[in-house]
């Protein structure tokens, strides 16, 4: 068949095939449209049976005139000229939703605006042209009805997923939507009956526990970092119930006074991470990123989450996290993607470093009190002890000073049960530090960090080494050579390991399988104190203080939690008493 132009029906057809392909992408852009109205509660009704959903909010409404154009093609109030396309600042503005829904099913659209007494609906014919109008009595906002969605299209229906994947997937749009826009509250309807709510908040650390039952706010923290143009940061953090400064002036005042004054469109980055001592997954499925109010595909990001995580989840377990990236339009290209879903970001490597820097202040056991200077000078301390003290051993005396501007929680060394548990008091309550693991940690990030290998002087000799443990001995940088029939030299070891008795067995270990990290682990593993060493109150108190000043103090290497938590309120609630130490003393 010749080359030939394709009838403008045609062309509309395939245009809105790629904009509405399925239940939830009908329910995704109305959804986009009542947020860019400014909606605070939005319902969604679906009646699968007839191929119908509906989409009510109390947005800003819509006027009359533009009403009767809102469903001919590309038409939209949100960008004018090409030179908008580059400063995209809401979720729809291409034009092709509601035109789109016209060709594919029945629409109408009923919409009051606020200011307004005057409600209308209006019913469009496949065209997107008004084919009757009548004055109606409503509330303030808009209600949409798509219904017979496909019914010209049986092919598509049949191609579709089964209805209850098509509402999992409906499920997921609207879950992916309250994590960006947290303030909205969502009713979602099936034939007229409730199937699932969700209440608006200030933040996503309140969301999350509505979307996942068993995690709990707790189990969340909320970071916040106000990031300048230029790439300077200052961190806001929140944790529990605080929320992000909405007020212009205050966001102001918010920043380094080498950021001000703000521009128009500062960057700011929010996460909610699950603490990985509390919450963690079996699946690589809750690591989600958004920029600027939608769910993207952002593979560099996700990697970056996943990476700054590392030995510190259980084996096989991936993390809860939510990442929100709001920054200036023109940084981002949203014309990769019909439904917008993958995006070109700039300064990719730039935005991966906050990511990890936001990731360092949340597993923080203190965020709030660590600022950016606090945060160098403290991986400079952990390179001088690790220079200083080849055998990574613990001190005999505690080594904590009240001047070093560390900000570390004032956490008092009592006792030790059962030599194996540090009773540390605190102001709010008391811990109990597992010694053997919080060892752990403090060790594998010093060596991680100054990771040596030192010459051996005689070498050690081992027998009976399999080729692949010889390539893994290699591979992690330990020079072996043959010295004989069967036998094997070893002539470096990490420096940890070089004074122990137990060398032989150690590095027979290290031959067993695992990449550098995992021998990283594997050393810190060996070379922390053991369980039921007694330990006297200074070398308690100084492994709190080393423990503290850690990256990841949450959990060791493995992924096990370090210590666990007693408030003085629950400890109260376990003796029934209800007076205050030091107010009240009862009877």
């Amino acid at each position: 068949m010749p080359i030939h132009t394709l009838p403008i029906d045609v062309i509309h057809l395939i245009a809105a095939g790629e904009v509405i392909d399925s239940l939830s992408a009908v329910v995704r852009e109305l959804c986009e449209n009542a947020i860019d109205a400014g909606a605070t509660r939005i319902t969604v009704s679906l009646f699968p049976d007839r191929w119908r959903i509906r989409v009510a909010d109390n947005g800003i409404g819509i006027e009359l005139a533009d009403l009767q154009q809102a469903a001919t093609a590309h038409s939209t109030s949100k960008i004018d000229d090409r030179d908008d396309l580059f400063h995209i600042t809401s979720l729809g503005f291409r034009g092709e939703a509601l035109h789109s829904l016209a060709q594919l099913a029945n629409l109408e659209i009923y919409s009051r605006p606020r200011h307004s007494s005057d409600g209308w609906h209006l019913v469009y014919n496949h065209q997107g042209e008004v084919m009757r109008q009548q004055e109606v009595a409503i509330a303030p906002g808009t209600a949409i009805d798509v219904e017979d969605l496909f019914g010209d299209w049986e092919a598509r229906r049949e191609g579709l997923p089964n209805l209850n994947c098509q509402l999992r997937q409906v499920q997921t749009v609207i879950h992916h939507l309250s994590l960006c826009h947290p303030q909205i509250s969502w009713l979602v309807e099936q034939q007229h009956r409730p199937w699932f709510q969700i209440i608006g908040s200030k933040t996503t650390q309140q969301i999350i526990p509505q979307l996942l039952p068993k995690v709990r706010v707790d189990d969340l923290q909320h970071v916040e970092m106000s990031v300048c143009p230029l790439g300077r940061t200052t961190e806001r953090l929140e944790l529990g119930l605080q929320t992000a400064l909405a007020d212009r002036q205050t966001y102001r005042t918010m920043l380094a006074p080498e950021c001000s004054p703000v521009p128009e469109i500062a960057s700011r980055i929010q996460l909610t991470l699950g603490l990985p001592d509390r919450c963690h997954r079996h699946r690589l499925d809750w690591v989600k990123v958004a920029v600027n109010g939608r769910i993207v595909r952002a593979p560099e990001l996700e990697q970056t989450i996943v990476s700054s995580l590392a030995r510190t989840l259980p084996r096989d377990r991936y993390p809860v996290c939510f990442l929100h990236l709001q920054i200036p339009p023109h940084y981002i290209d949203w014309n990769r993607h019909p439904a917008k879903v993958e995006i070109y970001l700039q300064q990719v490597e730039y935005w991966q470093a906050q990511v990890s820097q936001a990731i360092d202040r949340a597993l923080n056991l203190e965020p709030e009190s660590i600022d950016d200077d606090t945060h160098t000078s403290r991986i400079g301390k952990l390179l001088a002890v690790a220079e200083q003290q080849g055998a990574y051993h613990i001190p005999q005396r505690a080594i904590i000073n009240d001047g070093d501007g560390l900000g570390l929680l004032e956490l008092r060394a009592v006792g030790q049960v059962l030599n194996t548990y540090i009773i540390a008091e605190h102001a709010d309550g008391l811990w109990l530090v597992e010694q053997h693991i919080a060892h752990e940690r403090v060790l594998y990030e010093q060596i991680s960090t100054a990771w040596q290998l030192l010459p051996l002087e005689p070498p050690i000799i081992l027998s009976h080494l399999s080729e692949r443990q010889i390539a893994q001995l290699q591979q992690i940088g330990i020079t072996i050579d043959p010295f004989g029939e069967g036998l094997w030299a070893i002539r470096t070891a990490p420096a940890p390991l070089l004074m122990r008795e137990d060398l032989a067995a150690a590095i027979t270990e290290l031959s067993l399988g695992g990449d550098l990290q995992a021998a990283q682990v594997a050393v810190a593993c060996r070379c922390a104190i053991r369980n039921g060493t007694s330990l006297s109150l200074p070398e308690m108190q100084s492994l709190l203080d080393r423990w503290q000043r850690t990256r990841n103090p949450r959990t060791c290497p493995h992924g096990r939690p370090i210590y666990l938590s007693f408030k003085e309120s629950s400890l109260a609630r376990s003796f029934r008493r209800h007076w205050v130490i030091g107010k009240s003393h009862g009877i």
